[in-house]
């Protein structure tokens, strides 16, 4: 069943109750990219991205025309009450043929020149961002491992 059948479904099943109790939801269709209020996950070893918080990071700009980030695009987060630039290292959806899927949506967080603000990345790195050339080659170097 697709997603917008389902969601007709569930908004038709309403049980004629008194008003106060009448709730209903909505479902909505899952992105294929990064956008705004995404939550991330920072995956390199910052001092700001690592210490624990009670409120994940979140996307509240991408820079993009089109408002949607794949990997290596460059974001703007809210860490800790503070707004700081990011690269994306890998998101959930599937991009392009033969790029690796992730588990969560990798960010490194990034100072306004490009220059990675940790000395190491924690987790694999897609291989294709070798040969792009708008990736920092600081950011290459502190990872570890690629897929």
């Amino acid at each position: 069943m697709a997603l917008s059948q389902l969601s007709r479904a569930f908004t038709g099943l309403l049980v004629q109750t008194p008003s106060t109790c009448l709730r209903t939801f909505s479902v909505s269709a899952v992105t294929a990219a990064i956008q705004k209020m995404t939550r991330v996950r920072v995956v390199d070893n910052s001092p700001l991205g690592n210490t624990p918080y009670h409120r994940p990071p979140r996307v509240i700009h991408v820079y993009k025309k089109n408002g949607c980030g794949k990997v290596g695009d460059t974001v703007l987060l809210a860490i800790k009450g503070q707004k700081k630039k990011a690269l994306i290292v890998g998101h959930k959806m599937p991009g392009k043929r033969m790029t690796p899927r992730f588990d969560s949506n990798n960010v490194v967080l990034i100072e306004d020149n490009g220059n990675p603000t940790g000395t190491r990345i924690k987790v694999p790195v897609p291989t294709f961002l070798r040969r792009w050339e708008r990736t920092n080659s600081k950011i290459l170097a502190i990872a570890h491992s690629f897929v």
